[in-house]
């Protein structure tokens, strides 16, 4: 069941078309990732599916929901993480993450489940309750991810999750994306400039080039299509042949 359908979707920014006509559909329970180099139109996809840009013309549906026409309920479903999330500088992590249950759940115990859960998530042990300005980047990034996860979306948007970080944060970062998917079933749709992090992460990928989408199927069915022996090779290889 596609969880998630892009159908022919643009976006023009002042006479710019940053998206042409793209089209996917994304399972449930799948990780699939969005691949491309600087501004081939990742960010603004995933904006528009987190209902914080209207797209030009198209179709995007998630749960079967239109996110124009029922924004407001597909924003009940999807979790979003942008690349550059900020966090609260006098908050310790506990104290953030607490906050951000409770304003999905109120004050019950969706709420106390949720946070929880981003604890977990988060791994961060004792630093947790320090606050979030003495974190590394790496420390801030596990919040925002887990705040993403907690609370438990139908489909979790994340861009560039893992951007910036060194080996060990991203790898424990990629750790949590694919177990959490696997253990609760949500979709999670992210992009990354990391090759090795979305063939060991995703389940399927679309390689997008200036707003239009060149190929998609699993990262061995691209490799074998396109004649590459690393998901890397297939990116610069359509890449400039879609330039």
């Amino acid at each position: 069941m596609s969880i998630v359908v892009v159908e022919n979707l643009v976006k023009v920014f002042e006479g710019f078309p940053a998206l042409r006509g793209v089209s996917f559909a994304v399972e449930e329970g799948e990780v699939f990732g969005l691949i491309g180099p600087n501004g081939a139109g990742k960010t603004t996809t995933f904006r528009i599916l987190a209902t914080l840009l209207l797209p030009t013309s198209g179709r995007v549906e998630i749960c079967g929901l239109d996110v124009v026409r029922r924004a407001a309920e597909v924003r009940r479903l999807v979790s979003y993480l942008p690349e550059e999330a900020g966090t609260y500088r006098n908050l310790t992590g506990y104290e953030y993450l607490k906050m951000m249950a409770e304003v999905y759940f109120g004050s019950g115990r969706e709420a106390e489940e949720a946070l929880e859960l981003g604890l977990k998530l988060a791994g961060l042990g004792d630093r947790v309750y320090d606050k979030m300005k003495t974190y590394s980047r790496g420390m801030k990034r596990r919040i925002q991810v887990a705040r993403a996860l907690m609370v438990r979306p139908r489909v979790a948007v994340l861009d560039e999750p893992t951007t910036g970080l060194d080996v060990i944060h991203s790898n424990a970062i990629r750790r949590v994306i694919r177990e959490y998917a696997r253990k609760w079933g949500v979709t999670v749709l992210l992009s990354s400039h990391n090759m090795s992090e979305v063939e060991g992460v995703c389940d399927r990928i679309a390689v997008i080039h200036r707003g239009r989408i060149l190929a998609c199927g699993t990262p061995d069915e691209l490799r074998e299509e396109h004649g590459g022996v690393s998901l890397e090779e297939v990116l610069i290889k359509l890449v400039g042949e879609g330039a």
